[in-house]
């Protein structure tokens, strides 16, 4: 087997004070100094969002320069296994603790019901945040991984799902993922017109997972501000530089990189029962190596792929995943695949299964589908690389290498100029 390196020039604007902008658009959300010192509700998700503890703190900190009295909750569907103990390490984990914060956090299970969308549907919501004098909501904005409507993964499935805690999330996904794109905004402007949130900040990433946009928007605005970052969020958002792949070799999934541990958006599968996949990327097989350790053990999303390891299998929190799969229903999402006992063995056999010799096979490796700047390709894959339109140089054919204990090599030398 040979591979190469591949590195893409990728659309990245990047904010470069990150507090800055934030309490710029925070202080625009407030408005003016609070007339008593309100309680103010912030819900931290479980999403490894880069600089969220940076963002969070300075939120709490603006809030405070007004007169308010803020906090954060834990708001993360039935993600940490819907405990407060599982919330509260996945918070502490992406730096968000009260020391860090310098406000308190609260995790727990407990939500209640508001009332019902004018369809009958119940509207939960984090008991904390019930019992708030106002709520602010933080969350990022991106494509969704198992549907697509003018709202998808953002303010609006915050207030829908994220607040709603496992009670909310599992009302949700019951009604089945065709349903989702009339439900989220249904619920979230439910809790709008019933509970005191005065608005929300919206993050958009780069394609290097960086913050390229943050904006604010009052509670009147904030679905209108939430469908229009969806669509800068979809521009931005890097993909495979091909379209068709005999085999993806995926280094590291993980809830930290995407929802379901591979971005659906990039692998072009679903998995959901009764949904067809999609078909504007079409990849034969997938094979994964390693489960990230952001991830606490949840590995939502490893039955997207063909391969695995017993490295990756070893770290499963079966509890963890089950939980996050039954209450989506995308139950196949668990399902461990042929599991091998290297990466080397894992290869091996993908490469068996497709019947060609590998410098036959349109094959690529990628960190995550998350960091896509740079790739490997192999030989099939290499003088078409210098075709895409995206590519800012291809590097040298070299021997895919293995270490003693048959895992990958990625690291390498460098040696030479790129191709192109």
């Amino acid at each position: 087997m040979k591979w190469a390196r591949v590195r893409r020039n990728l659309e990245t604007p990047e904010i470069a004070d990150l507090e800055g902008v934030v309490e710029r658009e925070t202080a625009a959300v407030l408005g003016r100094a609070f007339d008593r010192p309100l309680r103010v509700a912030i819900p931290a998700g479980s999403r490894g969002i880069f600089g969220i503890d940076r963002i969070l703190r300075t939120v709490v900190q603006t809030i405070r320069s007004f007169g308010g009295d803020p906090f954060l909750f834990a708001a993360m569907g039935s993600h940490g296994g819907g405990t407060a103990e599982g919330q509260r390490q996945i918070l502490a984990s992406l730096g968000i603790s009260e020391e860090a914060m310098g406000a308190p956090v609260s995790c727990s299970s407990e939500v209640v019901q508001v009332g019902e969308t004018p369809s009958g549907l119940p509207v939960y919501v984090a008991r904390e945040a019930a019992e708030a004098d106002a709520i602010l909501v933080v969350n990022r904005v991106k494509p969704h991984t198992s549907f697509h409507g003018p709202h998808e993964s953002g303010l609006a499935k915050m207030l829908s799902v994220g607040m709603g805690r496992a009670a909310g999330a599992e009302a949700v996904h019951r009604l089945g993922v065709g349903h989702l794109p009339g439900v989220v905004p249904e619920i979230a402007g439910e809790v709008l017109r019933r509970l005191p949130v005065i608005g929300g900040l919206g993050i958009v990433e780069n394609s290097r997972e960086r913050p390229a946009h943050i904006r604010g928007f009052r509670a009147a605005d904030l679905l209108a501000g939430d469908r229009a970052l969806l669509q800068e969020a979809r521009r931005l958002m890097p993909g495979l530089p091909t379209d068709r792949l005999d085999l993806l070799v995926v280094r590291e999934m993980g809830k930290n990189f995407s929802g379901t541990g591979m971005d659906t958006n990039v692998i072009g599968r679903l998995r959901i029962t009764g949904v067809p996949e999609p078909q504007d990327v079409q990849i034969t097989y997938i094979a994964v190596c390693d489960l990230s350790e952001a991830s606490h053990g949840n590995a939502t999303g490893v039955g997207l792929a063909d391969f695995t390891t017993e490295k990756l299998a070893a770290k499963i929190d079966r509890a963890a995943t089950y939980l996050n799969c039954l209450t989506s229903g995308f139950v196949a999402r668990a399902a461990v695949p042929m599991t091998f006992s290297s990466e080397k063995e894992m290869l091996d056999s993908a490469f068996r299964a497709l019947k060609r010799p590998p410098h036959q096979v349109r094959w690529m490796a990628v960190a995550n589908t998350l960091e896509l700047g740079e790739v490997r390709v192999g030989e099939a894959l290499w003088e078409e690389a210098l075709t895409w339109p995206d590519v800012a140089g291809v590097g040298a054919l070299r021997d895919v290498t293995f270490t003693a204990d048959g895992d990958l090599v990625w690291e390498e030398e460098e040696e030479g100029k790129d191709r192109g």
